[in-house]
């Protein structure tokens, strides 16, 4: 997968939108308030950094030597991972749980303004 295609897939979803909040090569993809994607553009190979299950993120961590602790973030639940060799279902799963884990702690308020919008 190259970064249009996970941004295209991100944004498909409800609520998703895109900033440069540290600099202007680290894209942050939010649902409502919060991220739940960093993605940075100029760097080879394409990397993204996603939010998992602790369990996981262990499994995911033992398996693939693409996916480690994310720097400068909650290594128990945010993954970094460098996308070139791992299947393309297996981000994408990745990506959907980033999204549902930060959904499910909006506000239920937040929570039914993106679901109604």
């Amino acid at each position: 997968m190259d970064a249009n295609e996970i941004l295209d897939y991100c944004l498909a979803k409800k609520g998703v939108t895109e900033s440069f909040p540290f600099d202007s090569e680290t894209l942050v993809l939010k649902v409502g308030t919060k991220m739940f994607l960093l993605m940075s553009l100029e760097k080879q190979p394409l990397g993204i950094n996603v939010k998992t299950d602790p369990e996981w993120s262990s499994e995911l961590r033992e398996q693939y030597p693409q996916i480690t602790g994310a720097y400068h973030m909650n290594k128990t639940h945010w993954n970094s991972v460098m996308v070139d060799g791992l299947k393309r279902d297996l981000i994408l799963k990745m990506i959907d749980q980033s999204y549902e884990l930060v959904f499910k702690s909006l506000t239920r308020k937040i929570q039914n303004e993106i679901n109604n919008s």
